[in-house]
């Protein structure tokens, strides 16, 4: 089973895969962007604030596919349970949002960049999504990058309000403003009962 953790920045994602690890010791624990070199060339694109948004969309893809590749169908093939900090549905919130506020001329970003996706990606049987405000999130995460600010974070979110509205079954929402061992506690109840099923 591929479980993905969701959520804009600052909601908390990274420290409930991290408790994780303890509860599932022989899971495959992974993120996105990768530590492989297309995930350094995606953390580098990250920090250039003049980055070419298409550009950088494709930087991101390659990684995903890499990641694919190398990581998660050979772990799933396995048997493993595998589970992601941030995913496909990372990119398609956070590259949506910064296409539709660049100059690129696409009308529909999201089903754009969904549509890449579709030939090649192998979907989560399951994503928890850690629900937080944009401004909340803003601050928690310290508005250090151009991917952690107050508007373009309101964007990410309503995007995921869109996926999960497309794919209701697949998300699992959780109170990502409640204090971190609540989280972290309904988080080991989600996976826990998506393993019993």
């Amino acid at each position: 089973m591929l479980i993905t953790l969701e959520g804009i920045d600052g909601s908390g994602k990274t420290t409930v895969w991290e408790a994780l690890h303890d509860a599932y010791p022989d899971a495959t624990f992974t993120r996105e962007p990768t530590d492989s070199w297309y995930g350094d060339a995606v953390q580098r694109s990250i920090d250039d604030d003049d980055a070419d948004p298409l550009a950088e969309l494709f930087l991101y893809t390659a990684d995903h596919a890499n990641h694919l590749s190398g990581t998660v169908r050979p772990a799933l093939e396995d048997g493993k349970l595998v589970v992601s900090d941030r995913y496909s549905d990372s990119r398609f919130a956070y590259q949506a949002a910064t296409l539709a506020e660049s100059d690129v001329d696409l009308a529909r970003p999201l089903e754009y960049i969904r549509g890449i996706h579709s030939a090649f990606s192998r979907p989560p049987d399951a994503t928890i999504y850690l629900d937080l405000d944009a401004r909340t999130a803003a601050e928690r995460s310290g508005r250090t990058n151009k991917f952690e600010q107050d508007g373009y974070l309101a964007s990410v979110q309503a995007n995921y309000e869109r996926l999960i509205d497309a794919e209701p079954g697949r998300f699992v929402r959780v109170d990502a403003t409640r204090p971190p061992e609540d989280v972290i506690r309904r988080v080991e109840d989600v996976v826990a009962d998506l393993l019993a099923t």
